[in-house]
């Protein structure tokens, strides 16, 4: 009954808000079902009154959205007119094919202390408040997005995973730091720097899932925010130079430094427990024309695919790195770790609760001791980066 009560009330809110906002939700019966799921698992292990709980979220971020569809888009100044200040020490040699974003002189300062601080230690239970980054607001194709800054050398640029830029994401983020990258981590959902909760992931999740930037259930067609990502990484290869720009993406953002492989800064992609989409495992979240662009240009410049997974992971399964493997041959290389190299202690109650499998490789069920696998995985990612950049 749950199940039903729960699908047919998010049917109806993602069509009555398609109507109001005039656009078509085409993963509504997928995220109908998932919604149905939710509620009749939470109803039987939880409380009944789960079920309109959950409705009410979907109704609360589906007005979230209809209100910044409706909202009037501020005039915005082109990426010329907001990036001319920006800095231009690190630049190298690289054409000059976009001028980067503005950073204020405190920001500059605060920039060259980054590259020399090292990580201090911190509790992955707590709020971590980010304060070794700078965090720049950065227009590219007329949007908007906080991109948080640190170290100095080629860029890389780290996309979190869901339910945004947690303490595990940002430890993350400054092991590529100190490996001598400058580390470009954009704000693409949730509270920079938050431990998740359930209450709070799940709803990020949710938002997520019906959002215009993402395409969480479309097995044939790419992102729409991997057009900003690939702006992205072309200004930060102006910025810092060198040969080009490395990117890893994580969970909902795994899939994303594949296609951003159409742009010719990126050098080496990784995709760590790549997830999108969510209702097909042997999806890989990327246009067929764009698949056969990317096959295309890593057998003309000699470059390789990094990706990894755990064997048990009921979000990143067997099905989508076999078919990557078959659209990139000997190009994609996977990595498969064991479900016994994932860390055991409690997590966040978002990564326990709602994941509940092992799943985060280099992050949440990363064992930092020497000899784990999983950092191993971190070790080769981090060598990937150097030799492709340096």
């Amino acid at each position: 009954m749950h199940f039903a009560i729960g699908a047919a009330g998010a049917l109806a809110i993602s069509l009555l808000f398609s109507r109001l906002s005039g656009e078509t939700q085409g993963a509504a019966p997928a995220m109908a079902m998932i919604i149905g799921i939710a509620s009749a698992s939470l109803a039987h292990f939880v409380s009944p009154w789960a079920t309109p709980v959950t409705l009410l979220l979907v109704v609360l971020s589906s007005l979230q959205e209809l209100r910044e569809f409706r909202a009037p888009r501020p005039h915005r100044p082109s990426t010329k007119e907001s990036a001319r200040d920006a800095p231009q020490a690190n630049r190298g040699n690289a054409s000059a094919r976009r001028p980067p974003a503005r950073l204020t002189g405190r920001g500059r300062r605060r920039q060259q202390r980054t590259g020399a601080i090292a990580m201090p230690t911190r509790s992955m239970n707590e709020d971590d408040p980010l304060e070794d980054f700078v965090p720049r607001e950065i227009t590219l194709d007329g949007i908007t997005k906080v991109v948080h800054v640190a170290g100095a050398g080629p860029a890389v640029i780290v996309m979190t995973e869901m339910p945004g830029i947690s303490p595990h994401v940002a430890r993350f983020s400054r092991w590529v730091r100190d490996a001598g990258f400058t580390v470009y981590m954009p704000s693409l959902f949730g509270r920079d720097g938050a431990v998740p909760t359930v209450e709070e992931g799940t709803a990020i999740f949710q938002r997520a899932c019906v959002s215009a930037e993402f395409r969480a259930f479309a097995a044939n067609a790419s992102s729409p925010v991997t057009q900003w990502l690939r702006s992205l990484a072309r200004l930060a290869h102006e910025e810092c130079g060198g040969p080009g720009v490395g990117a890893i993406g994580m969970c909902f953002t795994g899939n994303f430094a594949l296609t951003m492989m159409l742009e010719p800064a990126l050098l080496a992609p990784a995709l760590s427990q790549p997830s999108l989409p969510l209702d097909d495992p042997a999806g890989g979240e990327i246009a067929p024309d764009e698949l056969g662009a990317v096959r295309q240009r890593l057998e003309r410049d000699d470059l390789t695919v990094m990706a990894y997974r755990f064997a048990g992971d009921r979000f990143c399964k067997a099905q989508r790195f076999a078919a990557y493997a078959e659209a990139l041959g000997d190009r994609f290389i996977a990595r498969v770790l064991p479900d016994s190299a994932a860390n055991g202690d409690p997590l966040a109650p978002f990564f326990d609760q709602v994941v509940g499998c092992p799943h985060s490789v280099v992050t949440a069920h990363l064992i930092d001791e020497a000899g784990q696998p999983t950092l191993a995985a971190r070790d080769e990612i981090l060598a990937f980066f150097a030799s492709r950049l340096h």
